[in-house]
């Protein structure tokens, strides 16, 4: 399967499967979410649908599963967790590389890609727990043990995004979250020059965890 033809269906199906064995769940969720961002290559409206046929095809793995629920759901959040840490490490490295071009962005185009890169870990979250309220007993009240750590110690999706909000903020020498966003078709164009930037590194970086996995097999094969 490529990285341009994942369907909602295709990701609930293979996050299901993701759950089934038990074993590096985290790794595998991790993996498919990679995967499907990439097969909507980073449009960050898209990434919310993505994100809740994750979290359906998890929670059917889990309620079919016979492993602790808590600890497998644990697991595939974290995989998530993972995944859209990197995503928004891509972000911040094409918004940076943006910001260093001088006259070429505003600082309202700035604004707006931060905003798109806090709406990332608000969307993952809600996309998560959305989904989560209508899974059935114990995978139920479970996720909602999951969310609720998430909550309270927060997520490496958003330490990403705050670390590179201060950056931003301290390089302008103003706050990033003030200010409206102007000009419909200006933010399209640049939402989408951004996007395209993200998805273009964020794939390199998912390329460069895969040697890592091929040296493990010979490893093993040794």
């Amino acid at each position: 399967m490529s990285k341009q033809d994942m369907s909602d269906e295709q990701i609930r199906d293979a996050a299901s499967a993701s759950m089934a064995s038990g074993e590096h769940i985290r790794e595998r969720v991790r993996e498919l979410t990679l995967q499907a961002l990439q097969s909507r290559r980073l449009d960050f409206p898209a990434m919310g649908q993505v994100l809740k046929s994750l979290t359906e095809g998890i929670s059917v793995g889990a309620e079919r599963g016979g492993q602790d629920a808590r600890r497998a759901l644990s697991e595939a959040f974290a995989g998530m967790d993972q995944a859209m840490s990197k995503a928004a490490q891509a972000s911040s490295l094409a918004l940076k590389e943006l910001a260093s071009r001088g006259r070429e962005f505003s600082d309202t185009d700035l604004k707006q890609g931060l905003e798109r890169m806090r709406q990332m870990e608000h969307g993952f979250l809600d996309s998560v727990r959305q989904v989560s309220q209508s899974a059935s007993g114990v995978v139920k009240s479970e996720w909602q043990d999951v969310m609720a750590h998430a909550q309270r110690a927060g997520t490496d999706t958003g330490k990403v995004i705050s670390q590179t909000a201060r950056e931003l903020s301290a390089s302008m020498g103003a706050s990033l979250s003030e200010g409206a966003i102007v000009g419909v078709e200006a933010a399209r164009q640049f939402g989408e020059r951004l996007a395209a930037m993200t998805s273009g590194i964020l794939a390199g970086m998912s390329e460069a965890l895969r040697p890592d996995k091929d040296t493990d097999k010979n490893e093993k094969k040794a």
